[in-house]
């Protein structure tokens, strides 16, 4: 029997021996209708539309189902399908729904902008303490998988920022999207002049302990690598209201380790501001 709500040690073990993938998943969150997943980075939320090869969480997740997986069979599941998606270098939280019912109404939920999705970015530079991007977004003709403003055919895409911590030349973001568009929130924080740490694809550059560490020496023949691996971009937290028991559901998801440890070297060798100087220095 699985309990009301999962216990934060359950995890879901998968893996795609063919492509040297392995995967522990972190369950946050499970009742008899909703499953919450901790998503890991550089993994697909769903199969992709120009190599559908490549491994993916819920074909990873389907293919257990059918051939009755330890972790699918305690909980005798048939069916499980997601709500939404991450991208493919996002960490964080990721709702599914376990009957096709709930997936209707976690749809219906999802198209309100009613659940409350909140995420982390370390930017790069000293972003205002609040501000909001209302920009359209719409598929570059020309680049496939590239998204860009696009105000005259781009879709209605609004999201609001707010800093939790500074440093010099970085901003700790809260990222809370109100439309749910592909790379809404990269987009938008490129287009406000800050792109995200790693994110080479809208212009952000690796986090490097060399660039900010007095006296970084790096030995012979070797290559620095970045502290934090992939896009510094974190599924932090989603609220919604339970499509079946009308309650207020809270699931949250701890930071990826590498990006926890970029954090721990910026607070120690970079310094910080508790607001934004730019905005104390007007008053």
């Amino acid at each position: 029997m699985i309990p009301d709500q999962a216990r934060r040690t359950d995890t879901i073990k998968l893996s795609a021996p063919q492509k040297s993938g392995f995967w522990e998943i972190a369950v946050l969150y499970e009742d008899e209708h909703l499953l919450a997943l901790d998503k890991p980075p550089l993994l697909l939320s769903s199969p992709d539309r120009y190599d559908p090869e490549r491994p993916n969480l819920m074909k990873l997740l389907h293919r257990d189902i059918e051939r009755g997986a330890p972790w699918a069979r305690k909980r005798a599941l048939t069916y499980l399908m997601n709500a939404h998606r991450l991208d493919f270098e996002t960490s964080g939280v990721m709702l599914l729904a376990k009957t096709k019912a709930v997936l209707v109404a976690l749809a219906d939920l999802f198209g309100s902008e009613k659940p409350v999705k909140t995420y982390l970015a370390l930017v790069h530079g000293v972003a205002s303490q609040t501000f909001e991007v209302d920009a359209k977004l719409g598929m570059h003709p020309a680049r496939p998988g590239f998204v860009r403003v696009d105000e005259k055919e781009g879709k209605r895409s609004r999201t609001q920022f707010s800093v939790r911590e500074y440093f010099d030349g970085f901003s700790l973001v809260e990222c809370r999207p109100l439309t749910g568009r592909t790379h809404q929130i990269r987009v938008h924080l490129k287009h406000a002049g800050h792109p995200i740490v790693g994110d080479e694809t809208y212009g952000g550059r690796p986090l490097l302990l060399s660039s900010f560490k007095a006296g970084y020496r790096l030995k012979p023949k070797q290559t620095e690598r970045p502290l934090i691996a992939t896009t510094a971009l974190h599924a932090e937290a989603l609220r919604l209201v339970h499509p079946v028991t009308g309650g207020t559901v809270d699931i949250r998801a701890a930071l990826p380790k590498d990006f926890s440890v970029g954090l721990k070297y910026l607070r120690r060798f970079v310094s910080k501001a508790r607001e934004n100087p730019l905005d104390r220095a007007s008053r």
